[in-house]
């Protein structure tokens, strides 16, 4: 390293400032100030020499972060983009999107707090790009094989990157009106403005990636068709059927899943919609679920000018400090704060709602009761019964698998226990030379995984059309339990 001893010289740990709340809630630009390169030069010194990184295999895409921090710290951009994109296509979507296990993992976090991994990341990106660096990588020469990736998010996008690199023809199919998946219509700009979606598709472009929005495969070209055309198929569909709660009242107008909610949102800033149809403007907003995508609706509905937002979470407050069920290295059960939380509302714990009110047909509050875990079951606590008003409900509490009818029943792939589609451990389904990645097989997971199984997907395509291959895989998913 090129200071040993940096994290003892420089033991607090600094990262951007977020705007102040009441300005950023006049706009959807993302939330945090510029980061001084000297300060995040400073930061990277932070990291130790520790013998053993075990930041490595806290990242799914096995990132060569402990080189590309001192590569940051010592001033050596090019050097270290092009260490960071040895291992992942698109850093500037994970160093705004990821939860950074890399950073749960930290050595430096046992008894300090740890590096700012992510943030030396999106840096190195962001400069490279500001520095005109990142350039297409077409490939040296064509295989005349030809590959369908259906699905544009990060698994679809990072699969074919990968094996357009490597010579195949790849066309990505996109049903929805522009490329990206959830994180051009799941993702709210406060949190990524989508102009870094789209200076990375110009390059994916250039180096012969073919996208074709508006295609729902399945229906505007059949399964049969799909793979009489191509040599290949890469199912990247995503999980993407919402967990739903079917109580009384589910009914009534007003009550509406994240992801209605959230991709109109988005469709306003993009100018397609004058303003949006659904609305939390002048309403008082009750969320249901507690995660990001339930943070992401809260974001939102502070900027649209809601009365008030209650965030609701059926699992007890977590911890302040890491909980003892979660020692290092592992990601901690911990109390969090987003920015979007820091923007105001009602988080409300150990919580379930049994039953949506009304009048006229549109949902006008809830009832509720607390609840307590008890040999690994929720159980009522009597006499907590409350009711809350609401005029606008959002439902963010997951996502229960990919979609079945049809592609998936046309294809015939099989699916395994939890309704994703099974795959072996070189990501192919039962259907000859249909391969599958991300949430998809995996099931709902983190941006990280998404781009790491890919990448590793990708060599198995690779491997499965040329008999070899030099795409890298990911070690920690060339382990991975298949679920």
């Amino acid at each position: 390293m090129g200071d040993p001893s940096g994290f003892l010289k420089h033991g607090s740990r600094e990262t951007p400032v977020r705007r102040p709340v009441p300005l950023r809630l006049l706009d959807w630009k993302e939330v945090y100030e510029p980061f001084p390169l000297e300060t995040l030069q400073v930061q990277a010194s932070r990291c130790m020499d520790c013998g053993i990184p075990f930041c490595h295999n806290g990242c799914p895409l096995g990132n060569l972060i402990p080189e590309w921090n001192d590569l940051a710290y010592k001033g050596k951009w090019e050097d270290g983009i092009e260490r960071l994109h040895a291992t992942n296509n698109f850093p500037e979507f994970t160093g705004r999107l990821c939860p950074a296990p890399c950073e749960a993992s930290c050595v430096l976090g046992i008894n300090q707090d740890p590096v700012t991994i992510k943030q030396v990341e999106v840096e190195l990106i962001e400069k490279a790009f500001e520095d005109n660096r990142v350039k297409p990588v077409p490939p040296s020469k064509l295989t005349g094989r030809k590959v369908a990736v259906v699905g544009s998010g990060p698994a679809g996008l990072a699969a074919a990157q990968q094996l357009t690199r490597a010579g195949h023809t790849v066309t990505v199919f996109e049903r929805a009106d522009r490329i990206g998946g959830l994180l051009r219509y799941g993702i709210p700009e406060f949190k990524m403005e989508k102009r870094f979606i789209d200076r990375r598709l110009a390059q994916m472009e250039a180096e012969g990636t073919v996208f074709r929005t508006g295609v729902n495969v399945g229906v505007d070209i059949t399964a049969d068709e799909l793979r009489e055309q191509f040599d290949a198929v890469v199912l990247a569909g995503g999980a993407t059927v919402a967990r739903d709660l079917p109580i009384p009242g589910r009914e009534l107008d007003g009550i509406h899943q994240a992801m209605e909610f959230l991709p109109i949102a988005n469709r306003v800033q993009f100018g397609d919609l004058p303003a949006p149809t659904i609305t939390a403007e002048g309403k008082k907003v009750v969320i249901i679920g507690g995660g990001d995508t339930g943070a992401d609706c809260l974001g939102t509905s502070h900027r649209q000018g809601a009365v008030s937002v209650s965030q609701f979470e059926i699992m007890p407050r977590p911890p302040e400090q890491r909980a003892d069920s979660t020692p290092w290295p592992t990601y901690p059960l911990m109390y969090r704060v987003s920015s979007a939380h820091e923007e105001g509302g009602d988080r409300v714990f150990s919580v379930n709602t049994e039953q949506f009110v009304g009048e006229d047909g549109k949902v006008t509050g809830l009832r509720a009761h607390e609840v307590r875990m008890v040999n690994g079951r929720f159980e009522k606590v009597e006499g907590s019964d409350f009711e809350l008003e609401a005029d606008l409900v959002l439902l963010a509490m997951g996502f229960v698998g990919p979609e079945k009818p049809g592609l998936l029943t046309d294809l015939g792939v099989d699916l395994n226990e939890r309704g994703n589609v099974a795959r072996s451990e070189e990501w192919s389904t039962n259907v000859d030379g249909v391969f599958v990645a991300g949430d998809m097989g995996r099931g709902q997971s983190l941006i990280v995984w998404a781009i790491a199984e890919g990448r590793a997907c990708a060599a198995a395509v690779d491997r499965f059309l040329e008999g070899a291959t030099a795409l890298p895989v990911p070690i920690t998913t060339s382990t991975m339990p298949q679920r």
